[in-house]
């Protein structure tokens, strides 16, 4: 099984080929393909390859499948005795990757 961790906006995500991710908004066109070059670990079927902090010589290929907007969360705000309430919703903008192809070098 071949599988990366890539760090992307501050996050990591393992990515498998030919699964596709939804990930904070990446601000591109439909269609276009990313490579994703901050890849920390890297597992290609038993070879561990770990960087320090980035692996050089592997990069992650996907294509952009559709820009989305998350579930709505709900952020409520209260304080007791005071009769000061707050509600607020809040949807993510999201971008759904297709991975394509983990490149070792």
């Amino acid at each position: 099984m071949k599988y990366a961790i890539v760090e992307i906006s501050g996050r990591q995500f393992w990515f498998e080929t030919g699964k596709y991710y939804d990930l904070n908004r990446i601000p591109t066109s439909l269609g276009k393909e990313i490579t994703l070059n901050r890849v920390l670990l890297v597992n290609n079927n038993g070879e561990i390859l770990i960087g320090k902090p980035y692996l050089d010589s592997v990069k992650v290929q996907g294509k952009i499948l559709e820009h989305l907007r998350g579930q709505k969360t709900i952020v409520y705000k209260m304080r007791p005795k005071k009769k000061t309430r707050k509600k607020q919703g809040h949807r993510q903008e999201l971008t759904r990757v297709l991975i394509e192809n983990i490149n070792i070098i």
